[in-house]
């Protein structure tokens, strides 16, 4: 009998909702604690306190992979982490300049230097925010909830429910509109869902993610509606539907057309590794 609630148990756990929702909660649970420290520690104690914070939250993925949904975890092997990590954050990188530098030529942005009194502290608070962000946001929705939601019902389907509940967990942001979580589903869940699909790989995401929301803060873009101190003062000029509005450079049509140009080539790739030889 308790061989056959054992096996029972087991088998309920190895359900990828069930293996999602214990790791997402963890997670969310980690991402709530990092909040509310951060907000009591600052400077370097605090991106300290990120880079632990995050470690941690990588180790309950992977426990949660290894011993509750009992399946490997090529995700986040350590060959070629490095390799990985550094290509997304360039490729996250070049796609903010490229849809900034398109806004500005087209008369939407405007940029002046700051001069802050303490511009370290400014690159250091930006690579914060973005590593937190980055990291965990990362493991719940491509990590977690994209793989889950892949073997139930294919790459697909996974990849329009993450995106879509990826854009729906941006509506409470400052500046939020219903045409911004649209932006945040197509630019950012579909890009981000492509390049994981494609690569198979979360530190290439992670790199993505966080070089994406670092450079937006860094230029003092709102990142996803939140205010940014950055090193350069922004002003937008025109429609919202090219500047972003209050929301920022994520409301553009440019960067969300940008961001789709950027997908398309990686979800042909993900396809291609998908067929069989």
């Amino acid at each position: 009998m308790k061989k056959i609630r054992s096996s029972s148990i087991e088998r309920l756990l190895r359900f990828p909702i069930i293996w999602m929702l214990v790791g997402a909660v963890v997670i969310i649970l980690i991402q709530g604690l990092l909040f509310v420290l951060t907000q009591r520690i600052e400077g370097a104690g605090s991106l300290l306190l990120t880079l632990l914070l995050g470690l941690v939250a990588i180790l309950v993925y992977k426990l949660t992979m290894k011993y509750v949904a009992r399946r490997p975890i090529p995700e986040l092997s350590r060959q070629h982490a490095g390799v990985e990590a550094v290509r997304g954050v360039i490729t996250g990188a070049m796609f903010i300049a490229a849809s900034t530098l398109i806004i500005v030529m087209l008369g939407g942005y405007s940029f002046q230097w700051a001069a802050p009194a303490d511009p370290g502290s400014i690159v250091m608070a930006s690579i914060e925010i973005a590593l937190g962000a980055a990291i965990l946001e990362e493991l719940v929705f491509r990590g977690l909830m994209l793989q889950a939601i892949q073997k139930l019902g294919g790459s697909w389907i996974a990849l329009a429910v993450t995106s879509l509940t990826f854009g729906a967990f941006h509506l409470g942001n400052p500046g939020a509109t219903l045409w911004s979580a649209v932006a945040i589903t197509l630019e950012a869940g579909v890009l981000l869902g492509a390049a994981f699909l494609w690569r198979r790989n979360l530190w290439f995401v992670m790199g993505l993610h966080f070089a994406w929301n670092a450079l937006e803060s860094l230029l003092g873009i709102p990142v996803s509606g939140l205010p940014a101190d950055g090193l350069f003062t922004v002003q937008a000029h025109g429609a919202a539907w090219l500047t972003g509005g209050d929301f920022g450079l994520e409301g553009s049509i440019v960067t969300v057309i940008l961001g789709l140009v950027i997908a398309i080539p990686m979800l042909i790739g993900a396809a291609r590794k998908a067929k069989p030889n």
